[in-house]
């Protein structure tokens, strides 16, 4: 499925790859982190540069 590895890409572009982890616990919370700035903040080009939320709440469709 190509959305989902442009997804998991991205994750360990932006996430994984920066950070060396030493706790899973510190992996869990880092995780959960990106994907609250991924969902709410970050800007999505196939969504006119905007962030899933604001797409969602402007209630448009792709």
């Amino acid at each position: 499925n190509a959305v989902v590895e442009s997804t998991n890409r991205l994750l360990k572009k932006e996430l994984i790859y920066r950070n060396h982890y030493t706790s899973l616990e510190q992996l869990r919370s880092d995780l959960n982190d990106y994907v609250w700035w991924f969902n709410n903040q970050r800007l999505h080009s196939t969504l006119g540069y905007r962030s899933p939320k604001e797409f969602t709440e402007q209630g448009l469709v792709l």
